[in-house]
């Protein structure tokens, strides 16, 4: 039996003062600089080459997660949800929050010697609202829908304006999907952003990207003249960032337990006991919505609500996720996780598992006959569904998918699920040709939901039409009270509950295993680690 590793499980409020990791003095992993000058970090990382290299595009939270070594942001989230200076220091915001008036630091520069100023800052933001740039998520986070633009005011100060209120934008200004390039790579490279590669992938951050080997490794090296953190936190103490694209994850568990990395991404529950002595895990619930199934109403048989609501009632959720995850994940109840802004508490136990009530409601909407195999029919028609899911699927949410589907067979509906690579899933995914998908989306603004349901919403998998639905949005992105929005929140969760256009499954936690010579490695509120202050033994 391996040796059980330490566990922290750490919430975000804690997070700050949880960041000093166990020292060792035995070798770890090193090139062709002496050991404690290279840091291997192991990340899934198996869609990164397919065009998802620039975070201010990709809708792959991966993308922003390795492109933080690069890319800074004009202020940083704390744990409390707060904000503090990074690259502005200081802003003002309108009583009406359209306009947001940030005062740059004054000492900062790309790596390729190109100063960072106002000039920077409407140079990315105007990229990312550009219709022709085809950005989705960093778009839908700045608010493009409503920015007019930014004023260069003077060499020093910018002024980002929208047409009404935007609540969002502090936070959406702190995500790397908001973070800057170089304006030399944005006029001369901004085409081959999305492949990425040394010379191309050009920030302010503490590291250069200075390698980078297709679904093989990224190489980062030490800015040496950076010296403007998030918290002033200068240069890196080491020199190389080494990450290992390793989309299995028995083999990110087998290298830190080997040694051959000092951390590891994305481990899930089920690998947490094989990493041996000397390993820790840091386990993170991060904000957002929980991975969940979106039911397309506009496709099959989801159309009819009752269909939906027996759909989620015939599933044994709280089993499922407790058997599979091992009790580290909670059950989702609401489209918010439990850790984001407006999440509403009175939602817990409201629909458990009920396969009467769904049986019930799968005969009044008139799926009363059944076939040799058990299924339901109807006018000849199988009550049967269509799952498409994007590869790779990690093997806990391939063995959650087939408990859900023998539940549902229970009550004598068929779910048939299809893995598809990228292109073959987009084929589908686009048009809308497919019954339900799957996937969880973290943010820290419950405004994500908007890109979720929302009628014009670029995530709008259940492709939802409902002008009360827009107009609870609408009012929630255009309100500055957060106490105005959160019950705008609320009663969007309620909506849900009953309609259910997306089933929440779980909230994932940010799982990361950290060797021994690994120290005071911290985190953002999303669980990404963060290198300004590793120290390597």
């Amino acid at each position: 039996m391996p040796a059980t590793p330490v566990r922290r499980l750490l919430p975000a409020a804690a997070l700050a003062a949880a960041t000093a990791l166990v020292l060792s003095a035995c070798a770890g992993p090193s090139s062709d600089g002496a050991a404690g000058d290279e840091l291997v970090w192991s990340i899934e990382g198996a869609n990164l080459a397919a065009g998802h290299m620039d975070p201010q595009v990709s809708q792959l939270d991966v993308s922003g997660m390795v492109q933080r070594a690069v890319l800074d942001s004009l202020v940083f989230q704390e744990q409390d949800g707060s904000f503090t200076p990074w690259l502005a220091t200081d802003w003002e915001v309108s009583d009406d929050s359209t306009t947001y008036t940030f005062t740059l630091r004054d000492d900062v520069t790309f790596t390729d010697g190109e100063p960072f100023d106002a000039a920077a800052v409407k140079a990315n933001l105007d990229r990312i609202a550009d219709p022709e740039t085809a950005s989705k998520q960093a778009a839908s986070m700045m608010g493009a829908d409503f920015y007019t633009g930014t004023e260069v005011v003077d060499e020093h100060t910018a002024r980002v304006t929208f047409s009404q209120p935007y609540a969002p934008f502090l936070q959406a200004a702190s995500t790397p999907q908001l973070g800057f390039y170089s304006p030399a790579v944005l006029a001369e490279s901004a085409d081959q952003l999305a492949a990425g590669g040394p010379g191309i992938t050009v920030g302010t951050g503490p590291f250069e990207l200075t390698e980078y080997t297709a679904d093989q490794e990224i190489v980062y090296t030490r800015n040496d003249d950076y010296a403007w953190g998030p918290h002033g936190e200068k240069a890196p103490s080491f020199q190389t960032l080494r990450v290992a694209i390793q989309p299995e994850a028995s083999v990110r568990t087998g290298v830190v337990r080997s040694g051959e990395a000092d951390l590891a991404s994305n481990i899930p529950p089920s690998q947490v006991s094989e990493l041996g002595d000397g390993v820790t895990v840091d386990s993170v619930e991060y904000p957002g919505l929980p991975y969940s199934l979106y039911l397309n109403e506009k496709y099959g048989v989801f159309a009819d609500e009752k269909v939906r609501q027996a759909f989620a009632r015939g599933i044994d959720i709280d089993a499922a996720v407790e058997e599979i995850y091992f009790g580290q994940f909670p059950r989702a109840w609401s489209i918010l996780g439990s850790t984001t802004p407006g999440y509403d508490a009175a939602l817990e136990g409201s629909w458990p598992v009920d396969q009467d009530a769904a049986n019930a409601l799968l005969d009044e909407a008139g799926w009363t006959e059944r076939d040799t195999d058990g299924i339901r029919m109807k006018d000849g028609q199988r009550l049967s569904v269509r799952w498409i899911a994007w590869t790779p699927v990690p093997d806990d949410r391939a063995a959650l998918a087939n408990a859900i589907q023998s539940d549902l067979k229970a009550i004598g509906f068929e779910v048939e699920r299809e893995v598809l690579e990228p292109g073959a899933y987009n084929a589908q995914y686009e048009p809308k040709t497919f019954d339900l998908t799957d996937w969880g989306f973290s943010g820290a603004d419950a405004d994500f939901l908007r890109a979720h349901l929302h009628s014009e919403g670029f995530q709008n998998a259940s492709q939802v039409t409902d002008p009360e639905v827009d107009a609870l949005l609408e009012q929630a992105v255009g309100s500055s009270d957060q106490e105005t929005r959160n019950a705008l929140y609320t009663q969007l969760q309620e909506w849900n509950a009953t309609y259910t256009a997306i089933v929440p499954l779980y909230s994932p936690s940010a799982i990361t295993a950290v060797g021994e010579r690994v120290a005071d490695l911290q985190y953002d509120i999303y669980g990404r680690p963060l290198f300004y202050d590793v120290t390597l033994g």
